[in-house]
């Protein structure tokens, strides 16, 4: 037996109702004052029609108009809950309800056969062509390094030319850096 329309509903009701999942419900409740569903003494929410037609109307304007929460929330301070109410589906609406056929299973797409497989190439021992005689061993040259830079480990990037004094003004201007950092992180060891 049906429920009259001016009958208080479950959670699940208006759910199943709006097409909308119950969590979704209770995330809307949280955002929007204006929807109060009525407690039971089981903490179960009761939805009044008229909070009904209230969630309808945010969820045409979330879900089919695209508006945000804070966009709906606006809607809502300077239009009023009449206003969205009558903007989505109406529990109050005295016009009577219209079923609709269900929509047609959709067709699967259609498979495609896999294609054929490409004939093996031809193997062949050896090419006449390569040089089978293996390569030289890599050489590198590099230059000697000036005698008055720090003793650090090198990275081999390949040959660079090596600029001392560059180096001494590039180490000469991170040095006061370091030393912050340093400071930084004794003051982090000792806190």
């Amino acid at each position: 037996m049906a429920k009259a329309k001016d009958a208080f509903r479950t959670i699940s009701e208006v759910a199943e109702w709006l097409d909308t999942p119950t969590h979704v419900l209770r995330f809307w409740e949280s955002k929007f004052s204006q929807i109060k569903p009525v407690k039971g003494a089981g903490g179960r929410r009761y939805y009044r029609p008229t909070d009904m037609d209230l969630l309808g109307g945010i969820k045409q304007l979330l879900h089919e108009d695209g508006l945000t929460i804070k966009g709906t929330q606006k809607l809502l301070r300077e239009k009023g809950v009449k206003y969205v109410a009558g903007l989505g589906q109406s529990m109050t609406d005295p016009t009577p309800e219209i079923k609709l056929a269900p929509k047609p299973a959709p067709k699967p797409a259609p498979v495609k056969a896999a294609p054929k497989p490409l004939p093996a190439a031809p193997v062949q021992d050896a090419f006449p062509f390569v040089d089978e005689t293996p390569p030289p061993a890599l050489q590198i040259d590099l230059p000697d390094l000036p005698s008055d830079l720090p003793d650090i480990p090198g990275r081999l990037v390949g040959q660079i030319s090596i600029d001392a004094a560059a180096i001494k003004e590039q180490a000469a201007a991170i040095a006061p850096l370091l030393a912050r950092l340093e400071a930084l992180r004794d003051g982090m060891q000792n806190a």
